[in-house]
């Protein structure tokens, strides 16, 4: 391994391939530890309330048996250990069962009423330091890390670790819970764990609130569970999905690992360790924009396949004729986005109260110090001769006064805006941006895009080669087939594991996708499916036609109603449907019918 650190860290968790004799090292889980500590922490807490209930229990019943009693004759009696044992059971804990061997004495009452006031003061005691326990914050996070790592050890079924629980987090969960995926939750906010219970997920999502940088949390989060399928970095701290892109690197490697940021130098530090997957929104919505400047029905379709089933068709765009461009704020984002800008041959001015003018060079875009919203620098940007504005600044407030104030200049713009807050959404809505970024969203969506189906991130890197009004008419085609609502997108492999029906066909060199999309009720009509995709070794065929000869292995990217969905799969898996769809003849489809066909109908099917 060319990496020192890397070398380091793999001697020292022995996370390599190489046979030994000897035990690997765990992945540290030092809250598992403390997880299971609960019920010490309880008699540590509870032990001096305890030792003064036992201490009063027994020199109760020790004095109940030293106590000298009488039985109805008059003759002199003691009570065993036995039964003072019994009678103070049901006296302290408040029974009163009332079974005696014979009537106390006085000196038998006197203690007895003395014993009683004793456990009554004992009990209350030990009630109140139970209750205080209970509220105790350091106990209750003991007893909900114990809760949390008994639902992730039982877990039986892959899952995703999702490290940030925020606006991004909350979209993947709900998203992938619609899939039936599973998902395991890390946050440092309570707020948002507690939000988990109240979130009407089909099943139950473990959560726990801690700091996903101590590798120890990360490893009772099922890290090193081998359900364990990918781990979601989705903090708004570049720092901390650092650390867990770091940890999850070096301690599974072979684990996938998707990571956000809008710093290139945390990204670049992320690519040190493996390969992860590194989203940045401020860098993705550059890309878009791009798209969606030269090629409208493009962004329109790669913007509707990421939004996931239930997404409605969002409105094609009417990009502006080139010409100048005005960007409020020269942040992280205002840079990323006039990179691009330039790259489509695009003339940028900046406007920054914090900018200099001398700032602006043959090479950078001209510069103008001021906010804005100002008339005179709106005038001296040339807002009024522009064709896009961009309202790029961290601040939402000042973002939609930009906006306003620009439009109200030209109100011609081509707008595009920075959405920080989710709560500002609505305010945003009513503005008509033409082009609106809001980073968990952007974030949500790539990552849905290449978790949910393994193909459909394939296709979407291919969609832009294809042209506008290739993707105008996959657009037509899919809204003709089932509305404006974007339905299932699924995958299927032509192999003997899930397409046993098919091998002999495949076989045959003559199977083509039109008979593959015959209704296996009525082949006459063919099954409501787009197939945008055709993966065959590593050479992809996007929207192919009917005639396409199909081959043992290939993988299909498919998207249609639930009902032609397993219409399909019916085809793939019995035999007597594909047989039907290829060929029109019906066979019998088990054995009991096949042996009472006459023998002519049994060679014919």
């Amino acid at each position: 391994m060319g990496n020192p650190l890397l070398s380091f860290w793999y001697r020292l968790f022995g996370q390599n391939d190489r046979p030994s004799g000897r035990l690997r090292r765990p992945i540290p889980m030092a809250s598992a530890v403390q997880a299971s500590a609960t019920i010490f922490l309880i008699l540590r807490r509870m032990r001096v309330p305890l030792v003064v209930l036992i201490t009063i229990f027994a020199v109760s019943v020790l004095g109940l048996t030293l106590i000298p009693g009488r039985t109805p004759e008059g003759l002199p009696y003691r009570m065993s250990f036995f039964d003072a044992f019994y009678f103070m059971s049901y006296t302290a804990s408040t029974i009163g069962f009332g079974e005696l061997p014979y009537a106390f004495t006085d000196a038998q009452r006197l203690w007895v009423t003395a014993t009683i006031y004793l456990t009554v003061i004992g009990w209350a005691y030990a009630i109140g330091s139970l209750l205080a326990l209970v509220q105790d914050r350091g106990f209750r996070q003991a007893l909900a890390l114990q809760h949390f790592t008994r639902k992730v050890s039982r877990l039986r079924e892959p899952f995703l670790l999702i490290v940030g629980y925020g606006r991004t987090g909350e979209l993947l969960g709900r998203s992938f819970d619609a899939l039936g995926r599973r998902f395991v939750v890390i946050d440092v906010e309570s707020e948002r764990i507690d939000a988990l219970d109240l979130d009407a997920y089909h099943a139950d999502v473990p959560g726990l609130v801690a700091d996903a940088r101590d590798p120890g949390h990360l490893g009772v989060a099922g890290l090193g569970n081998s359900h364990c399928e990918a781990v979601l970095a989705l903090t708004n701290d570049d720092e901390a999905n650092l650390a867990v892109t770091m940890t999850a690197a070096l301690l599974r490697p072979d684990l996938p690992v998707i990571a956000r940021t809008v710093s290139p130098v945390i990204a670049e530090r992320m690519h040190a360790f493996g390969t992860p997957t590194v989203v940045n929104p401020f860098d993705r919505f550059g890309d878009h924009l791009r798209i969606a400047l030269r090629a409208p029905a493009t962004y329109q379709l790669i913007t509707w396949l990421e939004s996931g089933p239930g997404a409605e068709l969002p409105p094609r765009g009417s990009p502006p004729a080139d010409g100048r461009w005005v960007v409020c704020g020269y942040g992280r984002f205002g840079r990323e986005l006039i990179e691009d800008l330039q790259a489509e041959g695009l003339d940028v001015t900046v406007v920054d109260p914090l900018a200099d003018a001398a700032d602006g060079t043959a090479e950078d875009p001209a510069v103008v110090c001021g906010h804005g919203f100002e008339t005179a620098v709106l005038e001296q940007a040339g807002v009024a001769e522009a064709v896009g504005y961009v309202a790029g600044t961290d601040n939402d407030t000042s973002n939609l006064s930009l906006i306003a104030s620009a439009r109200r200049v030209n109100p011609s713009l081509f707008v595009a805006a920075r959405q920080n807050r989710p709560s500002s959404g609505p305010l945003f809505a009513v503005m008509d941006v033409n082009a609106l970024l809001v980073p968990t969203e952007v974030v949500a969506h790539e990552v849905f895009a290449q978790l949910s189906t393994p193909l459909l991130w394939r296709f979407l890197q291919e969609v832009p080669g294809r042209g506008d009004s290739w993707a105008a008419e996959l657009v037509d085609s899919m809204t003709e087939l089932y509305g404006r609502h974007l339905e299932a997108l699924w995958k299927v492999r032509l192999d003997h594991v899930e397409a046993p029906a098919l091998t002999g066909w495949l076989a045959t060199g003559e199977a083509r996708l039109g008979d593959l999309l015959r209704d296996p009720d009525v082949r006459e009509e063919r099954l409501h499916v787009v197939v945008l995709m055709i993966l065959r070794d590593d050479e992809c065929l996007l929207t192919p036609d009917d005639d396409v000869v199909l081959a043992p292995g290939d993988e299909l990217l498919l998207t249609g109603r639930p009902a032609a969905r397993r219409a399909l799969e019916t085809t793939m898996v019995v035999d007597a449907a594909r047989e039907y769809v290829v060929t029109g003849r019906h066979v019998p489809a088990s054995w009991i019918w096949a042996r009472l066909l006459p023998a002519g109908e049994r060679r014919e099917g």
